[in-house]
């Protein structure tokens, strides 16, 4: 499947996103377009993408993608109007704008486009992402075409667009939430004498093979807790360290804060 994706936007998010999609279409069908112009240049010399505006991108490319701030997506999408209705074929649209309904794209693009919106996570930059997504007025072929172009991103998976912003919370947000655990992680162990290099690369491995391991065999994450614990043993103390800390109750507490500032974007 022949196509092209330009990518409006390559901060962090789209430049993952970008490194991704290049290495299912290839960097020649990947446009990119940034107010930081050298920013966007770099990638471009990265991927083998090419530079153009996003006038341009609205005006020729297959799927657009979305990667602009939602505080500025009126701003941003609206001068594209008249590019997006020049088309002899619709664009299809991918917004990755947090709080921004599918809806609200359709009112700044100025018509019901073909749109996916997706919310990805950084992870996707190596092809481990948990990409969530919902779909208005697509086609068949449309949505063959998205998956095709975000295969290597990871893990796609279609939700109500009434979940989004809930679930997002939990994988678009997850990866800081992680990565605080595993620094903390470290440095308790760095603490009782192991070399900070070391510990950050058992806290990584750990985690990455309690995961795969909850994965693959399908087992209740307080499953496999218990099963670590022994009566009176070292594990069963941290846990209780752990939960003298409000462990849990906090780790949920992120998730809803990150939800309700999403409802207030």
């Amino acid at each position: 499947m022949s196509i092209t994706v330009g990518f409006i936007g390559c901060g962090n998010m789209g430049g993952a996103l970008a490194r991704a999609v290049a290495k299912t279409v290839g960097g020649a069908n990947v446009f990119l377009a940034d107010t930081q112009t050298q920013k966007r240049d770099a990638l471009a010399a990265e991927l083998g993408a090419t530079a153009k505006t996003a006038e341009q991108i609205a005006a020729l490319a297959d799927l657009v993608v979305l990667g602009i701030k939602p505080q500025v997506a009126k701003d941003a999408i609206a001068p594209l109007q008249a590019a997006l209705a020049s088309r002899a074929t619709p664009a299809l649209l991918v917004t990755m704008l947090a709080g921004t309904s599918t809806a609200q794209i359709a009112a700044y693009a100025g018509g019901e486009y073909p749109t996916v919106r997706i919310m990805p996570n950084l992870p996707a930059a190596i092809g481990e992402g948990m990409i969530l997504y919902t779909t208005a007025h697509l086609t068949a072929a449309h949505k063959d075409a998205f998956l095709h172009a975000f295969a290597k991103a990871g893990t796609l998976d279609e939700i109500p667009e009434t979940m989004m912003d809930a679930a997002a919370a939990l994988t678009g947000c997850g990866p800081a939430f992680v990565a605080m655990f595993v620094e903390a992680l470290a440095d308790g162990a760095t603490a009782c004498g192991v070399p900070r290099e070391k510990a950050q690369l058992y806290a990584e491995k750990m985690l990455l093979g309690t995961a795969k391991y909850l994965l693959e065999t399908g087992m209740h994450p307080a499953v496999l807790k218990d099963a670590v614990c022994s009566p009176g043993g070292t594990t069963i103390a941290g846990v209780e360290a752990l939960e003298d800390g409000a462990f849990r109750a906090t780790a949920a507490s992120a998730v809803a804060a990150a939800f309700e500032k999403t409802k207030r974007l």
